[in-house]
Protein backbone atom coordinates (compact mmCIF):
# COMPACT_ATOMS: atom_id res chain seq x y z
CA UNK A 1 0.00 0.00 0.00
CA UNK A 2 2.76 2.47 0.88
CA UNK A 3 4.22 2.04 -2.61
CA UNK A 4 1.19 3.90 -3.96
CA UNK A 5 2.06 6.99 -1.96
CA UNK A 6 4.52 9.35 -3.66
CA UNK A 7 6.70 11.44 -1.35
CA UNK A 8 9.41 13.86 -2.47
CA UNK A 9 11.37 15.33 0.44
CA UNK A 10 12.91 17.99 -1.84
CA UNK A 11 9.55 19.35 -3.01
CA UNK A 12 8.21 22.66 -1.68
CA UNK A 13 4.83 21.05 -1.00
CA UNK A 14 4.51 19.92 2.67
CA UNK A 15 4.73 16.18 3.35
CA UNK A 16 1.20 15.96 4.73
CA UNK A 17 -0.13 17.60 1.54
CA UNK A 18 1.78 15.11 -0.63
CA UNK A 19 0.32 12.18 1.33
CA UNK A 20 -3.18 13.65 1.15
CA UNK A 21 -2.93 14.35 -2.60
CA UNK A 22 -1.56 10.87 -3.35
CA UNK A 23 -4.38 9.08 -1.52
CA UNK A 24 -7.09 11.37 -2.88
CA UNK A 25 -6.00 11.13 -6.54
CA UNK A 26 -5.77 7.33 -6.38
CA UNK A 27 -9.18 7.06 -4.76
CA UNK A 28 -10.76 9.26 -7.41
CA UNK A 29 -9.08 7.33 -10.23
CA UNK A 30 -10.34 4.08 -8.76
CA UNK A 31 -6.89 2.65 -7.92
CA UNK A 32 -8.08 2.36 -4.32
CA UNK A 33 -11.55 0.96 -3.85
CA UNK A 34 -14.18 1.17 -1.16
CA UNK A 35 -13.34 -1.12 1.75
CA UNK A 36 -9.59 -1.32 1.05
CA UNK A 37 -7.55 -1.32 4.24
CA UNK A 38 -5.27 1.66 4.71
CA UNK A 39 -1.91 1.14 6.47
CA UNK A 40 -1.76 2.52 9.98
CA UNK A 41 -0.10 5.89 10.49
CA UNK A 42 2.85 4.22 12.25
CA UNK A 43 3.30 1.68 9.45
CA UNK A 44 3.17 4.31 6.67
CA UNK A 45 5.54 6.62 8.54
CA UNK A 46 8.01 3.79 9.13
CA UNK A 47 7.94 2.54 5.52
CA UNK A 48 8.21 6.10 4.13
CA UNK A 49 10.95 7.00 6.62
CA UNK A 50 9.24 10.16 7.77
CA UNK A 51 7.80 11.48 11.01
CA UNK A 52 4.38 10.22 12.01
CA UNK A 53 2.99 13.78 12.39
CA UNK A 54 2.46 14.57 8.65
CA UNK A 55 0.83 11.15 8.20
CA UNK A 56 -1.59 11.85 11.07
CA UNK A 57 -2.37 15.28 9.61
CA UNK A 58 -3.12 13.86 6.15
CA UNK A 59 -5.23 11.02 7.59
CA UNK A 60 -7.25 13.48 9.68
CA UNK A 61 -8.05 15.53 6.57
CA UNK A 62 -9.00 12.45 4.54
CA UNK A 63 -11.26 11.27 7.35
CA UNK A 64 -12.86 14.72 7.64
CA UNK A 65 -13.61 14.86 3.90
CA UNK A 66 -15.05 11.35 3.79
CA UNK A 67 -12.36 9.59 1.78
CA UNK A 68 -11.36 7.44 4.77
CA UNK A 69 -13.50 5.84 7.44
CA UNK A 70 -12.34 4.49 10.76
CA UNK A 71 -13.71 1.26 12.27
CA UNK A 72 -13.14 0.70 15.98
CA UNK A 73 -10.82 -2.20 16.57
CA UNK A 74 -10.37 -2.87 12.85
CA UNK A 75 -8.37 0.07 11.50
CA UNK A 76 -8.78 2.69 8.76
CA UNK A 77 -10.41 1.91 5.38
CA UNK A 78 -11.27 3.57 2.10
CA UNK A 79 -14.77 4.98 2.60
CA UNK A 80 -17.71 3.05 1.24
CA UNK A 81 -19.29 6.30 0.00
CA UNK A 82 -16.82 8.38 -1.99
CA UNK A 83 -17.92 12.02 -2.58
CA UNK A 84 -15.60 12.81 -5.51
CA UNK A 85 -15.27 9.52 -7.41
CA UNK A 86 -16.81 11.10 -10.55
CA UNK A 87 -14.70 14.26 -10.50
CA UNK A 88 -11.40 12.89 -11.70
CA UNK A 89 -9.58 13.66 -14.93
CA UNK A 90 -11.26 15.84 -17.46
CA UNK A 91 -13.49 13.80 -19.81
CA UNK A 92 -12.40 13.58 -23.40
CA UNK A 93 -14.62 14.43 -26.35
CA UNK A 94 -14.94 10.71 -27.00
CA UNK A 95 -16.96 10.30 -23.79
CA UNK A 96 -19.94 12.05 -25.32
CA UNK A 97 -21.18 15.54 -26.10
CA UNK A 98 -21.33 17.97 -23.19
CA UNK A 99 -24.79 19.41 -22.60
CA UNK A 100 -24.78 23.22 -22.49
CA UNK A 101 -27.48 25.88 -22.35
CA UNK A 102 -28.97 27.24 -25.55
CA UNK A 103 -27.77 30.70 -24.50
CA UNK A 104 -24.09 29.82 -24.46
CA UNK A 105 -24.40 27.58 -27.50
CA UNK A 106 -25.63 30.59 -29.50
CA UNK A 107 -22.48 32.60 -28.78
CA UNK A 108 -19.60 32.69 -31.28
CA UNK A 109 -16.27 31.13 -30.41
CA UNK A 110 -14.31 33.10 -27.82
CA UNK A 111 -11.08 34.52 -29.18
CA UNK A 112 -8.51 36.34 -27.09
CA UNK A 113 -8.86 40.02 -28.04
CA UNK A 114 -5.96 41.94 -29.53
CA UNK A 115 -5.82 44.38 -26.62
CA UNK A 116 -4.95 41.48 -24.30
CA UNK A 117 -1.76 40.86 -26.27
CA UNK A 118 -0.23 44.31 -26.69
CA UNK A 119 -1.08 47.87 -27.62
CA UNK A 120 -0.62 49.01 -31.19
CA UNK A 121 -1.82 51.43 -33.87
CA UNK A 122 -5.52 51.56 -34.78
CA UNK A 123 -6.81 49.65 -31.75
CA UNK A 124 -10.45 50.59 -31.12
CA UNK A 125 -11.61 51.66 -27.68
CA UNK A 126 -8.12 52.41 -26.37
CA UNK A 127 -7.61 55.91 -24.93
CA UNK A 128 -4.22 57.55 -24.50
CA UNK A 129 -3.14 56.01 -21.21
CA UNK A 130 0.09 57.98 -20.90
CA UNK A 131 -1.90 61.21 -20.58
CA UNK A 132 -4.14 59.94 -17.81
CA UNK A 133 -3.43 61.74 -14.49
CA UNK A 134 -2.41 58.57 -12.70
CA UNK A 135 -0.73 60.46 -9.84
CA UNK A 136 -3.99 62.21 -8.99
CA UNK A 137 -5.91 58.94 -9.21
CA UNK A 138 -3.44 57.14 -6.93
CA UNK A 139 -3.53 60.02 -4.45
CA UNK A 140 -7.32 59.73 -4.27
CA UNK A 141 -7.07 55.97 -3.83
CA UNK A 142 -4.56 56.40 -0.99
CA UNK A 143 -6.65 59.12 0.64
CA UNK A 144 -9.77 57.04 0.58
CA UNK A 145 -7.93 53.94 1.83
CA UNK A 146 -6.65 55.86 4.85
CA UNK A 147 -10.10 57.08 5.84
CA UNK A 148 -11.97 53.89 4.90
CA UNK A 149 -14.33 52.61 7.58
CA UNK A 150 -16.05 49.29 8.24
CA UNK A 151 -19.05 50.40 6.20
CA UNK A 152 -16.92 50.27 3.06
CA UNK A 153 -16.14 46.61 3.71
CA UNK A 154 -19.77 45.54 3.79
CA UNK A 155 -22.18 44.73 0.97
CA UNK A 156 -23.65 47.85 -0.58
CA UNK A 157 -26.90 48.51 -2.39
CA UNK A 158 -27.44 47.19 -5.90
CA UNK A 159 -27.84 50.71 -7.32
CA UNK A 160 -24.35 51.86 -6.32
CA UNK A 161 -22.72 54.46 -4.11
CA UNK A 162 -25.05 57.46 -3.54
CA UNK A 163 -22.22 60.02 -3.84
CA UNK A 164 -21.17 58.70 -7.25
CA UNK A 165 -24.74 58.48 -8.50
CA UNK A 166 -25.26 62.13 -7.53
CA UNK A 167 -22.02 63.17 -9.25
CA UNK A 168 -22.96 61.30 -12.43
CA UNK A 169 -26.49 62.74 -12.48
CA UNK A 170 -25.10 66.27 -12.17
CA UNK A 171 -22.55 65.63 -14.95
CA UNK A 172 -25.16 64.13 -17.29
CA UNK A 173 -27.64 66.95 -16.79
CA UNK A 174 -25.07 69.64 -17.57
CA UNK A 175 -22.93 67.89 -20.24
CA UNK A 176 -25.27 65.48 -22.01
CA UNK A 177 -28.71 66.99 -21.56
CA UNK A 178 -29.97 63.89 -19.76
CA UNK A 179 -33.17 64.37 -17.73
CA UNK A 180 -32.52 62.46 -14.52
CA UNK A 181 -32.11 62.49 -10.76
CA UNK A 182 -29.55 60.55 -8.76
CA UNK A 183 -32.10 57.91 -7.79
CA UNK A 184 -32.35 56.85 -11.47
CA UNK A 185 -28.61 56.21 -11.85
CA UNK A 186 -27.34 52.64 -11.42
CA UNK A 187 -23.60 51.88 -11.30
CA UNK A 188 -22.43 48.85 -13.28
CA UNK A 189 -19.18 47.24 -14.43
CA UNK A 190 -18.98 49.02 -17.78
CA UNK A 191 -21.41 49.43 -20.65
CA UNK A 192 -21.26 45.73 -21.49
CA UNK A 193 -22.87 44.78 -18.19
CA UNK A 194 -25.38 47.57 -18.70
CA UNK A 195 -26.43 46.13 -22.07
CA UNK A 196 -26.72 42.65 -20.58
CA UNK A 197 -28.75 43.91 -17.63
CA UNK A 198 -31.13 45.87 -19.86
CA UNK A 199 -31.72 42.84 -22.08
CA UNK A 200 -32.48 40.66 -19.04
CA UNK A 201 -35.03 43.12 -17.65
CA UNK A 202 -36.74 44.24 -20.86
CA UNK A 203 -36.64 41.24 -23.19
CA UNK A 204 -37.53 37.59 -23.18
CA UNK A 205 -36.53 34.74 -25.46
CA UNK A 206 -38.04 34.92 -28.92
CA UNK A 207 -38.82 38.65 -28.91
CA UNK A 208 -37.48 40.83 -31.71
CA UNK A 209 -34.99 43.63 -31.12
CA UNK A 210 -33.63 46.18 -33.59
CA UNK A 211 -29.87 46.53 -33.87
CA UNK A 212 -27.88 48.89 -36.04
CA UNK A 213 -26.52 47.35 -39.26
CA UNK A 214 -23.57 47.45 -39.15
CA UNK A 215 -23.43 47.65 -35.38
CA UNK A 216 -21.62 46.92 -32.16
CA UNK A 217 -20.75 43.23 -32.14
CA UNK A 218 -21.12 42.86 -28.35
CA UNK A 219 -24.76 43.95 -28.63
CA UNK A 220 -25.24 41.05 -31.03
CA UNK A 221 -23.70 38.68 -28.49
CA UNK A 222 -25.89 39.98 -25.66
CA UNK A 223 -29.04 39.44 -27.69
CA UNK A 224 -27.93 35.99 -28.84
CA UNK A 225 -27.33 35.03 -25.21
CA UNK A 226 -30.84 36.30 -24.40
CA UNK A 227 -32.17 34.19 -27.33
CA UNK A 228 -33.82 37.23 -28.89
CA UNK A 229 -34.55 37.62 -32.60
CA UNK A 230 -32.07 40.13 -33.98
CA UNK A 231 -33.51 42.53 -36.56
CA UNK A 232 -30.62 44.30 -38.34
CA UNK A 233 -31.75 47.80 -39.37
CA UNK A 234 -29.57 49.65 -41.90
CA UNK A 235 -27.56 52.70 -40.84
CA UNK A 236 -26.89 55.57 -43.24
CA UNK A 237 -25.46 59.07 -42.91
CA UNK A 238 -28.34 60.07 -40.57
CA UNK A 239 -28.05 57.05 -38.31
CA UNK A 240 -30.48 54.17 -37.87
CA UNK A 241 -33.12 54.15 -40.62
CA UNK A 242 -36.33 54.06 -38.57
CA UNK A 243 -38.57 53.71 -41.61
CA UNK A 244 -36.64 50.63 -42.68
CA UNK A 245 -36.89 49.23 -39.16
CA UNK A 246 -40.67 49.61 -39.13
CA UNK A 247 -40.90 47.77 -42.45
CA UNK A 248 -38.69 44.97 -41.16
CA UNK A 249 -40.48 44.53 -37.82
CA UNK A 250 -42.72 47.29 -36.49
CA UNK A 251 -43.52 45.27 -33.34
CA UNK A 252 -39.98 44.82 -32.09
CA UNK A 253 -39.70 45.05 -28.32
CA UNK A 254 -36.55 47.21 -28.27
CA UNK A 255 -34.03 49.16 -30.33
CA UNK A 256 -30.34 49.23 -29.41
CA UNK A 257 -28.75 52.41 -30.76
CA UNK A 258 -25.64 54.58 -30.38
CA UNK A 259 -26.93 57.93 -31.67
CA UNK A 260 -24.02 60.19 -30.62
CA UNK A 261 -21.18 58.34 -32.38
CA UNK A 262 -22.41 55.11 -33.89
CA UNK A 263 -20.16 52.08 -33.84
CA UNK A 264 -18.65 51.26 -36.28
CA UNK A 265 -19.55 53.93 -38.87
CA UNK A 266 -19.16 56.89 -36.50
CA UNK A 267 -22.25 58.74 -37.77
CA UNK A 268 -24.46 60.91 -35.57
CA UNK A 269 -28.21 60.31 -35.65
CA UNK A 270 -30.07 63.32 -37.06
CA UNK A 271 -32.70 65.17 -35.05
CA UNK A 272 -35.44 63.99 -37.41
CA UNK A 273 -34.44 60.35 -36.95
CA UNK A 274 -34.29 60.76 -33.18
CA UNK A 275 -37.84 62.12 -33.03
CA UNK A 276 -39.05 59.41 -35.40
CA UNK A 277 -37.47 56.71 -33.25
CA UNK A 278 -39.05 58.11 -30.08
CA UNK A 279 -42.42 58.25 -31.82
CA UNK A 280 -42.13 54.61 -32.89
CA UNK A 281 -41.17 53.54 -29.37
CA UNK A 282 -44.14 55.33 -27.84
CA UNK A 283 -46.59 54.00 -30.43
CA UNK A 284 -45.27 50.43 -30.22
CA UNK A 285 -44.63 50.44 -26.46
CA UNK A 286 -41.05 49.52 -27.24
CA UNK A 287 -37.84 50.35 -25.41
CA UNK A 288 -34.85 52.29 -26.67
CA UNK A 289 -31.47 51.36 -25.22
CA UNK A 290 -29.22 54.35 -25.88
CA UNK A 291 -25.51 53.61 -25.67
CA UNK A 292 -23.94 57.07 -25.51
CA UNK A 293 -20.74 55.71 -27.01
CA UNK A 294 -17.78 58.10 -27.48
CA UNK A 295 -19.95 61.16 -26.84
CA UNK A 296 -17.35 63.23 -24.96
CA UNK A 297 -15.30 64.27 -27.99
CA UNK A 298 -16.62 66.19 -31.01
CA UNK A 299 -14.54 68.00 -33.62
CA UNK A 300 -15.83 71.09 -35.36
CA UNK A 301 -19.26 71.19 -33.72
CA UNK A 302 -20.88 71.40 -30.30
CA UNK A 303 -21.74 68.18 -28.39
CA UNK A 304 -25.05 66.61 -29.38
CA UNK A 305 -27.58 66.26 -26.57
CA UNK A 306 -28.68 62.77 -25.64
CA UNK A 307 -31.68 60.97 -27.11
CA UNK A 308 -32.89 60.40 -23.55
CA UNK A 309 -33.15 64.17 -23.06
CA UNK A 310 -35.75 64.35 -25.85
CA UNK A 311 -37.83 61.50 -24.42
CA UNK A 312 -41.07 62.58 -22.73
CA UNK A 313 -42.55 59.10 -22.29
CA UNK A 314 -39.85 57.27 -20.31
CA UNK A 315 -39.08 54.81 -23.11
CA UNK A 316 -35.27 55.31 -23.11
CA UNK A 317 -32.70 53.49 -20.97
CA UNK A 318 -29.48 55.50 -21.15
CA UNK A 319 -26.05 53.82 -20.90
CA UNK A 320 -22.65 55.40 -20.39
CA UNK A 321 -19.15 54.33 -19.40
CA UNK A 322 -15.95 55.84 -18.03
CA UNK A 323 -13.68 53.19 -19.57
CA UNK A 324 -13.17 55.01 -22.88
CA UNK A 325 -12.37 58.37 -21.29
CA UNK A 326 -10.35 57.11 -18.32
CA UNK A 327 -8.77 53.66 -18.75
CA UNK A 328 -10.30 50.34 -19.89
CA UNK A 329 -9.56 48.32 -16.75
CA UNK A 330 -11.62 50.75 -14.66
CA UNK A 331 -14.76 48.77 -15.63
CA UNK A 332 -17.15 51.41 -14.37
CA UNK A 333 -20.30 52.42 -16.21
CA UNK A 334 -23.87 53.45 -15.46
CA UNK A 335 -27.48 53.33 -16.56
CA UNK A 336 -30.18 55.96 -16.24
CA UNK A 337 -33.42 54.09 -15.61
CA UNK A 338 -37.03 55.31 -15.82
CA UNK A 339 -38.36 55.77 -12.28
CA UNK A 340 -40.97 53.02 -12.51
CA UNK A 341 -38.33 50.44 -13.55
CA UNK A 342 -35.76 51.16 -10.84
CA UNK A 343 -36.88 48.39 -8.50
CA UNK A 344 -36.94 45.74 -11.26
CA UNK A 345 -33.46 46.68 -12.48
CA UNK A 346 -32.17 46.55 -8.89
CA UNK A 347 -33.71 43.12 -8.39
CA UNK A 348 -32.03 41.76 -11.51
CA UNK A 349 -28.71 43.42 -10.65
CA UNK A 350 -28.72 41.71 -7.26
CA UNK A 351 -29.11 38.34 -8.99
CA UNK A 352 -26.13 39.08 -11.27
CA UNK A 353 -23.46 40.26 -8.82
CA UNK A 354 -25.16 41.90 -5.80
CA UNK A 355 -23.39 45.26 -5.98
CA UNK A 356 -20.46 47.10 -7.60
CA UNK A 357 -17.10 47.45 -5.87
CA UNK A 358 -17.11 50.19 -3.23
CA UNK A 359 -13.63 51.72 -3.31
CA UNK A 360 -13.56 52.31 -7.09
CA UNK A 361 -16.91 54.10 -6.88
CA UNK A 362 -15.73 56.28 -4.00
CA UNK A 363 -12.54 57.30 -5.79
CA UNK A 364 -14.42 58.01 -9.03
CA UNK A 365 -16.90 60.14 -7.11
CA UNK A 366 -14.06 62.30 -5.75
CA UNK A 367 -12.40 62.40 -9.18
CA UNK A 368 -15.58 63.90 -10.67
CA UNK A 369 -16.57 66.20 -7.80
CA UNK A 370 -13.09 67.74 -7.52
CA UNK A 371 -13.05 68.58 -11.23
CA UNK A 372 -10.35 66.13 -12.35
CA UNK A 373 -12.67 64.33 -14.78
CA UNK A 374 -13.76 67.51 -16.57
CA UNK A 375 -10.14 68.74 -16.77
CA UNK A 376 -9.00 65.42 -18.23
CA UNK A 377 -11.69 65.55 -20.93
CA UNK A 378 -10.75 69.14 -21.80
CA UNK A 379 -7.05 68.28 -21.92
CA UNK A 380 -7.57 65.28 -24.19
CA UNK A 381 -9.96 66.95 -26.64
CA UNK A 382 -7.29 68.89 -28.65
CA UNK A 383 -4.93 65.88 -28.52
CA UNK A 384 -7.50 63.56 -30.05
CA UNK A 385 -8.56 66.26 -32.51
CA UNK A 386 -4.98 66.52 -33.79
CA UNK A 387 -4.63 62.75 -34.11
CA UNK A 388 -7.90 62.57 -35.98
CA UNK A 389 -6.78 65.40 -38.31
CA UNK A 390 -3.46 63.71 -39.09
CA UNK A 391 -5.12 60.33 -39.66
CA UNK A 392 -7.67 61.73 -42.11
CA UNK A 393 -4.97 63.67 -43.96
CA UNK A 394 -2.68 60.63 -44.22
CA UNK A 395 -5.48 58.33 -45.36
CA UNK A 396 -6.39 60.81 -48.11
CA UNK A 397 -2.75 61.36 -49.10
CA UNK A 398 -1.54 57.78 -49.06
CA UNK A 399 -4.64 55.76 -49.95
CA UNK A 400 -6.71 58.24 -51.95
CA UNK A 401 -9.45 56.52 -53.93
CA UNK A 402 -8.64 53.12 -52.42
CA UNK A 403 -10.74 53.98 -49.36
CA UNK A 404 -13.77 56.04 -48.37
CA UNK A 405 -13.64 57.73 -44.95
CA UNK A 406 -16.72 57.92 -42.72
CA UNK A 407 -17.56 59.07 -39.20
CA UNK A 408 -14.59 61.27 -38.39
CA UNK A 409 -16.49 64.10 -36.66
CA UNK A 410 -16.54 62.64 -33.15
CA UNK A 411 -15.10 60.06 -30.81
CA UNK A 412 -11.83 58.16 -31.01
CA UNK A 413 -12.35 56.10 -34.15
CA UNK A 414 -13.38 56.45 -37.77
CA UNK A 415 -14.34 53.94 -40.45
CA UNK A 416 -12.96 53.36 -43.93
CA UNK A 417 -14.61 51.41 -46.73
CA UNK A 418 -12.43 49.42 -49.10
CA UNK A 419 -12.97 49.21 -52.83
CA UNK A 420 -14.75 46.00 -53.97
CA UNK A 421 -12.71 42.84 -54.18
CA UNK A 422 -10.74 43.21 -50.96
CA UNK A 423 -11.30 40.95 -47.94
CA UNK A 424 -10.97 42.90 -44.69
CA UNK A 425 -10.74 39.81 -42.49
CA UNK A 426 -7.83 38.34 -44.40
CA UNK A 427 -6.03 41.69 -44.35
CA UNK A 428 -6.70 42.05 -40.60
CA UNK A 429 -5.32 38.55 -39.91
CA UNK A 430 -2.12 39.40 -41.78
CA UNK A 431 -1.87 42.74 -40.00
CA UNK A 432 -2.24 41.13 -36.56
CA UNK A 433 0.82 38.99 -37.20
CA UNK A 434 2.67 42.26 -37.77
CA UNK A 435 1.28 43.93 -34.58
CA UNK A 436 -1.12 46.18 -36.48
CA UNK A 437 -4.57 45.83 -34.95
CA UNK A 438 -7.32 46.29 -37.54
CA UNK A 439 -11.02 45.77 -36.78
CA UNK A 440 -12.76 44.36 -39.88
CA UNK A 441 -15.90 46.27 -40.74
CA UNK A 442 -17.56 43.15 -42.14
CA UNK A 443 -17.57 41.60 -38.63
CA UNK A 444 -20.09 44.24 -37.55
CA UNK A 445 -22.79 42.96 -39.92
CA UNK A 446 -25.31 40.26 -39.02
CA UNK A 447 -27.83 40.47 -41.85
CA UNK A 448 -27.28 41.70 -45.37
CA UNK A 449 -24.14 41.24 -47.42
CA UNK A 450 -21.43 43.10 -45.50
CA UNK A 451 -19.26 45.87 -46.83
CA UNK A 452 -15.55 45.47 -46.28
CA UNK A 453 -13.37 48.01 -44.54
CA UNK A 454 -11.86 48.79 -41.17
CA UNK A 455 -12.64 50.61 -37.96
CA UNK A 456 -9.52 52.60 -37.11
CA UNK A 457 -8.97 53.80 -33.57
CA UNK A 458 -6.65 56.74 -33.08
CA UNK A 459 -6.91 57.26 -29.31
CA UNK A 460 -3.67 55.50 -28.38
CA UNK A 461 -1.61 56.34 -31.51
CA UNK A 462 0.52 59.48 -31.29
CA UNK A 463 0.19 61.96 -34.14
CA UNK A 464 3.82 61.51 -35.24
CA UNK A 465 3.34 57.72 -35.42
CA UNK A 466 0.26 57.87 -37.65
CA UNK A 467 2.00 58.41 -41.04
CA UNK A 468 4.08 55.23 -40.58
CA UNK A 469 1.02 53.27 -39.43
CA UNK A 470 -0.90 54.38 -42.54
CA UNK A 471 2.04 53.38 -44.76
CA UNK A 472 1.88 49.95 -43.17
CA UNK A 473 -1.87 49.85 -43.80
CA UNK A 474 -1.42 50.91 -47.42
CA UNK A 475 1.02 48.05 -48.07
CA UNK A 476 -1.46 45.55 -46.67
CA UNK A 477 -4.39 46.92 -48.67
CA UNK A 478 -2.60 47.43 -51.96
CA UNK A 479 -0.39 44.34 -52.06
Amino acid sequence: MSNLITIDRRASKPLYQQIYDSFRSRIIRGDLRAGDLVPSSRELARESRISRLPVLTAYAQLLAEGYFESRVGAGTFISSSLPSRSTGSLPSAARGQRLLSAQVAALPKYERPSWAESLGPFQVGQPELQKFPIEIWLRLVARYSRRMRLKALQYAGAMGLPELREAIATYLRTSRGVRCEAQQVMIVSGSQQALDLASRVLLEAGRAAWVEEPGYWLVHHVLKAARCRIVPVPVDAEGLNVTAGIKLNRNARAAFVAPSHQYPLGVTMSAARRLQLLEWAQRSRAWIIEDDYDSEYRYGSLPIASLQGLDRNARVIYIGTFSKVMFPSLRLGYLVIPVDLIERFAAMRQVMDICPTHITQAVMSDFIREGHFARHVRRMRPIYAERRRVLVAELERQLGDNVTIMGDQAGMHLAIFLTPGRDDRKIAATAARQSLWLSPLSSSYVGRTPRHGFVLGFGNTKANEIPQAVRHLRKLICQ
